[in-house]
């Protein structure tokens, strides 16, 4: 007797429809079923499911991590293949899956289909073409066909309109580094059974390390398409295999030969590497001192060398052993309104350049201070250039520094000089690095030459007016 079972790729029961349920949330006739089985049985023959890592797509196979007793990315929209090719990257021990359809592949992740294709990453793609957008309701995709009627083509797809449909295999074909792309179908029998060859092989091509792997599935969507299961599989095989000729396009035995990259790394470079790596943290332990994440935002307008002021404190903070990130941002504001940079450093790694909560705000003007006071850390610290903010700081949980930079740099002969002012002063208030890595650093970070003398006025200045504060 044959007892035919689920694969052991999918979980026993379907908890998106509610606990116990062995049924998906697709439709009747929906091709993704049948997709998403032939998958898991050549994971279940390939014994790699617990290599396996979904990157899910927006669209109606957003819930994959329902059915597939694997690992699982939720990608944002279009973007799985970037997402993948981190993860793969990263973990190339893992075999990575983009399942994506035709909305979400071939309309807004247009270019990271295309790229990752091109550099030739080491993942498997499935891309489900039913012709037309299923989750949001049936409208016109990249795929649809000409005369063919969706929610936004009532009337028929018109390429005077809206252009032609898109053939992405053939489309991929015309790049040098996938190792295979082949469009299938699952309108019959016969059709899926070759579908479920392809399948297979693009994720052996990822285990044997082979290169980017793109198969193209033609798939039902009888609801969007307003059909019953059989007849769309007929409209399936009349329409669209006559359109998307189903053929293999590319299988060639070897991709992109790396140069290099981690992680083909041979045992030579990766010894190196290690050493290296040691020797780095051997240095990392000359710290100055320990300080955790420190998070500085400087805030001025153009003139006031923002952006300029801040890849200097980045550069400091890297030349005193710690790690560093600096993330300009330009405003949309008129002149005079708010530019900043973020800068953090740290003596651990840094998660993410971003700084919405700084310890330290260094407010060059009015707006600066107005849009940023509130969003400093409790027992933060704010540097107001009081030469131009009249403004005091209102919080009491802060601590609030007066310096007028503007007016000593225009003692010293140059105004923009006022930043490096108050960033030797911030030097000294903090700690985090002493003064003569400003010094050191200062001269490296000014193309101009002739400026670098009066800057380093400017540090002096800066000090000196620590040294003498009062509050």
């Amino acid at each position: 007797m044959i007892k035919h079972t689920k694969p052991n790729a999918f979980y026993d029961t379907f908890t998106r429809k509610g606990p116990g349920q062995k049924t998906t949330h697709y439709c009747p006739g929906c091709g993704h079923g049948t997709v998403h089985k032939l998958i898991a049985e050549a994971i279940d023959e390939m014994g790699i499911k617990d290599q396996v890592i979904f990157c899910n797509p927006v669209g109606c196979t957003t819930f994959l991590h329902y059915y597939f007793d694997t690992g699982h990315v939720q990608c944002p929209h279009g973007r799985a293949p970037a997402v993948a090719t981190g993860i793969k990257r990263t973990l190339d021990d893992s075999i990575v899956i983009s399942y994506q359809g035709d909305g979400d592949l071939a309309g807004i992740g247009m270019a990271e289909i295309v790229h990752a294709a091109n550099r030739g990453e080491n993942i498997a793609v499935f891309f489900v073409n039913n012709a037309i957008y299923g989750m949001t309701g049936g409208q016109m995709a990249p795929t649809t066909l000409i005369g063919q009627e969706t929610k936004t083509t009532p009337f028929g797809r018109d390429a005077t309109r809206d252009g032609y449909p898109i053939r992405m295999s053939e489309l991929l074909n015309t790049l040098t580094a996938p190792v295979f792309i082949e469009r299938c179908s699952v309108g019959n029998a016969t059709s899926t059974l070759k579908t479920r060859k392809a399948i297979k092989k693009a994720i052996s091509n990822q285990k044997n390390r082979k290169g980017f792997s793109f198969v193209e599935i033609l798939s039902p969507c009888p609801i969007n398409w307003k059909m019953n299961a059989i007849d769309s599989r007929k409209w399936l095989i009349e329409n669209l295999e006559k359109f998307y000729e189903v053929k293999n396009f590319r299988d060639v035995d070897t991709g992109i030969k790396s140069h290099g990259r981690f992680p083909f790394l041979d045992d030579k470079e990766l010894f190196e590497l290690l050493e290296v790596s040691a020797a780095n943290e051997k240095k990392a332990q000359k710290q100055l001192k320990k300080i955790g994440e420190h998070k500085v935002k400087i805030a001025g307008f153009g003139g006031q060398g923002i952006m300029s002021v801040g890849v200097l404190l980045a550069n400091c903070g890297k030349t005193a052993e710690f790690n560093t990130t600096w993330l300009p941002s330009y405003g949309a504001e008129m002149r005079g309104g708010t530019a900043y940079a973020s800068i953090v450093i740290s003596d651990e790694t840094i998660g993410s350049p971003v700084v919405d909560k700084p310890d330290v705000l260094i407010a060059m003007n009015a707006p600066s201070l107005e849009t940023f006071e509130n969003d400093v850390e409790k027992g933060g610290i704010i540097i107001v250039n009081s030469s131009i903010v009249p403004k005091k700081v209102t919080r009491k949980d802060v601590k609030a520094y007066y310096v007028p930079a503007t007016e000593m740099a225009n003692n010293l002969g140059l105004t923009a000089a006022a930043a490096v002012i108050i960033l030797a002063f911030y030097a000294k208030l903090t700690g985090v690095f002493p003064v003569d890595v400003l010094k050191e650093v200062l001269p490296l970070s000014i193309k101009n030459k002739k400026y670098v003398e009066v800057n380093q006025r400017a540090v002096d200045a800066g000090e000196t007016f620590f040294n003498e504060y009062k509050e």
